[in-house]
């Protein structure tokens, strides 16, 4: 694993490996179907009711609803803080919120350990990636241990 630096910010992580997958697995699959399509020919695309028509299109449908939230997955670190993005939902912290990223070997993402004793998995960063993945989580370690020594150092603000 190369020498690790702590990144400029903004800075934004994501998953290599899922988004190719997604992306050349994903369009060979709808090149093979829609050839198959064609391949069986007028008379028997006749034979398919308007139900297994509906049936095959809602199947795709949900295949790329799937791969879309897999897709957009992401870690953001910014000034103020993280933007989680896993799937459909998205999660804001404050870099004094996150207490620590956690990625044992064998782990498919980090978890973020947060001040109010949950935590919270990254699949932005994915332990598929390898050395990427490795890099990341340093990377993030870096980050939080230079907020919390700033925070650290920050004066009191004056009683009144």
């Amino acid at each position: 694993m190369p020498a690790v630096s702590e990144p400029a910010l903004p800075h934004t992580w994501r998953p290599l490996g899922v988004r190719l997958a997604v992306v050349f697995f994903g369009g060979l699959l709808a090149i093979v179907c829609v050839a198959g399509w064609v391949a069986v020919g007028p008379d028997v695309r006749a034979k398919v009711t308007s139900y297994q028509l509906a049936t095959l299109l809602l199947f795709a449908a949900m295949a790329v609803a799937i791969a879309w939230a897999l897709v957009r997955c992401r870690v953001t670190a910014t000034e103020a803080g993280l933007e989680v993005v896993n799937g459909y939902r998205t999660h804001h912290y404050e870099w004094a919120e996150v207490v620590a990223v956690h990625m044992p070997p064998g782990a498919p993402f980090p978890t973020l350990d947060l001040a109010d004793g949950t935590s919270r998995m990254a699949i932005g960063i994915q332990g598929s990636d390898g050395d990427r993945a490795k890099v990341a989580v340093v990377q993030l370690r870096l980050l939080l241990a230079r907020t919390a020594g700033e925070s650290l150092q920050r004066p009191d603000p004056p009683a009144d």
